[in-house]
């Protein structure tokens, strides 16, 4: 019989924010790193839904398609185990990672949904009550465009901590999740150009592609920065909302990119005159198509961070 994970993580965002995307290029990131860590599917419907994500992704040059019907898919973390004093004969450390994955607006006020979707975001929501991890994707392009972040925020927030208080799982009262919040779309020069210009960049010095880079420490600034031209000026309560409701120290920001930069097919590294790895279709202008191979970026380190911050919880217990 398959281990159980010993911990879970659930994935949150307004629609069209990448959920999909992410996990395709999560399993893609595994794969470029130089360990042990990799993504299992826990049954053959989420085995078959990440090898359709990541063959799109990758071979297909295109974005996973948006889900049409309520799915629920259940995939495992699995990497090396602790070692030195926690160890206790464990060999490997496994992480459920979780997504309701549904169609846009079930994490949208009221009057934004349809009959039956009262029932649908209880699933939602039972996902991200059970959950000590939280991954929320904050889209800043859509957000310069729609500005709807904090509508899929406070309402799905108030509503978790409604169900934590009735189960006397407050702590100091803060919610008891950690929450990794990932600024989406770093490739796109309307993001980098912001980091530039904030002179947040840092670079990586083991990184032979030498891609540009926001660290954690500077995102949380850059994410108060793109929220500044939210469409509806309502994105500056996002992280208010999430400091009101979760610990500080339980909260980190990621600058994050599923697809990552274009790189210069000569020397094979960032090059700032031509970095595009979106570009128009040619055969369909209106339409965009992903240029080169995918590089993802900060993809695996929220996932890793949140395995390590519930596995010490668990051991604290």
């Amino acid at each position: 019989m398959a281990e159980t994970p010993r911990h879970h993580i659930a994935m949150w965002g307004a629609p069209g924010s990448g959920k999909t995307t992410l996990l395709a290029a999560l399993s893609v990131a595994l794969n470029r790193r130089d360990d042990d860590w990799k993504i299992v599917g826990q049954n053959p419907e989420s085995s078959a839904y990440l090898t359709d994500m990541t063959s799109a992704l990758t071979s297909g040059k295109e974005f996973p398609e948006a889900s049409t019907a309520l799915e629920t898919y259940q995939w495992a973390l699995i990497g090396p185990g602790p070692t030195g004093l926690f160890r206790r004969q464990r060999t490997s450390t496994m992480i459920g990672l979780t997504m309701v994955d549904a169609p846009g607006g079930h994490f949208a006020p009221s009057k934004g949904r349809t009959g039956g979707a009262e029932e649908r975001q209880e699933e939602l929501m039972a996902n991200l009550t059970q959950s000590r991890g939280i991954v929320f994707l904050f889209d800043p392009i859509r957000e310069f465009e729609v500005g709807d972040a904090y509508d899929h925020l406070h309402g799905p927030l108030n509503r978790l901590a409604e169900k934590m208080l009735e189960a006397d799982q407050f702590e100091n009262g803060k919610l008891p999740h950690n929450i990794a919040v990932c600024i989406t779309k770093f490739d796109d020069p309307r993001v980098l150009q912001t980091a530039q210009k904030q002179r947040l960049l840092s670079p990586d010095l083991d990184d032979k592609h030498q891609f540009p880079r926001v660290a954690v420490e500077d995102a949380r600034e850059l994410f108060r920065e793109l929220s500044r031209v939210s469409a509806t000026g309502s994105a500056e309560m996002v992280m208010n909302a999430l400091d009101k409701f979760f610990h500080r120290d339980r909260i980190r920001f990621y600058v994050t990119s599923s697809i990552g930069f274009y790189l210069d097919q000569q020397t094979e590294t960032f090059d700032w005159n031509d970095y595009l790895n979106l570009v128009p279709d040619e055969a369909d202008k209106a339409a965009l198509r992903i240029r080169g191979p995918v590089y993802p970026i900060n993809v695996v380190e929220p996932m890793l961070w949140l395995g390590e911050c519930l596995a010490k919880q668990g051991r604290s217990r």
